[in-house]
């Protein structure tokens, strides 16, 4: 994602978040933001886009074997969940700080 400013997301690492299309999609589970690729626009979420990846045998790894791990989906794949159903934001200024509010519910995120 080559641009010539660096992008501002509303979702960051920590954040609960529902897939919203792909084949984990799922708007009722919400699940947890592991890190946010700000450079490729991708974040990777705790339990979906599952790859497995063949190891060979290495100092750390004596076995080695098939691991199972997330991979990075498109940021415009998930959307950030408010505590009741997956929600747009929009960034407000309250008492002089910003903060992200819930655009269906109004509550602050």
């Amino acid at each position: 994602m080559k641009t010539r400013f660096k992008a501002k997301f509303n979702i960051r690492k920590g954040d609960q978040v529902v897939v919203i299309s792909g084949d984990d999609k799922d708007l009722k589970k919400p699940r947890l933001v592991k890190e946010v690729l700000v450079e490729e626009g991708k974040v990777i979420v705790e339990g979906a886009n599952i790859i497995t990846k063949h190891t060979k045998p290495s100092a750390q790894n004596t076995k080695g074997g098939i691991v199972k791990k997330e991979a990075p989906i498109h940021i415009s794949n998930v959307m950030l969940w408010d505590g009741k159903q997956g929600t747009k934001v929009k960034r407000d200024v309250q008492n002089d700080k910003k903060v992200r509010v819930s655009k269906k519910s109004g509550g602050v995120i």
